[in-house]
């Protein structure tokens, strides 16, 4: 069968060198999970297996230049802050960002990495924060979750879920209460943005008590969906 090209996941050829393909590097303000606020580095990598229904970060599918690993972390440490977050696309589509995860660290920085929960994560350096998005069936993508990942998580990791209605609600509920996964890391609800208001997803948190940390995108509240914010 014949797929549009817009729905063909992206290749990543591997370099034999130690680079990656970047998309961009900037200075923002972290806008989620336990770091959100903070002045932070985000090094977005380029490509991603999945085509989630709600993405908004199309322009990381394609494209992108290859860059040093060592250029990388030079530039990163050259904006002077703490946090840097690695994201994408799909960060893990890219073998050698186990890589530059490390140099990362090693290099003092407070590191996160963003990913999809689709590719194993457990090769990550431990001293990453890993925040890792279940895919709910509103995303299109629910088959894709590693759930073997899920038993990897451990106090310093956060686990995302961002909702598309109530059916989604639903669903992330039973997974949280099913795995446990509030025992296992910080948990978070966000709301996708257009489809499902803020409000109500706040009120079915409340009414059912449960143990997961509410969450809006700050960076859209305060850049909307501008590239390089």
């Amino acid at each position: 069968m014949n797929h549009p090209a817009a729905s063909v996941p992206s290749e990543i050829v591997q370099s034999p060198l130690p680079r990656l393909k970047i998309t961009e590097i900037f200075l923002s303000l972290q806008g989620e999970a336990d770091t959100a606020g903070w002045p932070t580095v985000f090094v977005r990598l380029t490509g991603c297996p999945l085509r989630c229904t709600y993405c908004d970060t199309e322009y990381a599918f394609h494209g992108g230049q290859w860059r040093d690993i060592n250029d990388i972390v030079a530039e990163v440490l050259g904006h002077g802050v703490r946090h840097v977050c690695v994201t994408g696309g799909e960060p893990l589509a890219q073998k050698r960002c186990l890589l530059l995860l490390r140099q990362l660290c090693d290099a003092g920085l407070d590191v996160s990495l963003e990913t999809s929960g689709a590719l194993d994560i457990g090769g990550v350096d431990p001293r990453v924060s890993r925040v890792v998005d279940l895919k709910t069936p509103g995303s299109g993508e629910m088959a894709r979750n590693r759930l073997q990942n899920l038993p990897l998580l451990t106090a310093r990791d956060q686990l995302k879920f961002v909702l598309c209605g109530r059916g989604d609600y639903e669903w992330a509920r039973d997974m949280v209460a099913t795995h446990r996964l509030h025992e296992r890391c910080m948990v978070l609800f966000s709301p996708s943005k257009s489809e499902l208001t803020p409000r109500e997803l706040a009120d079915w948190i409340v009414a059912d008590r449960l143990p997961v940390r509410f969450q809006m995108q700050l960076h859209k509240l305060l850049w909307n969906d501008e590239p390089g914010r």
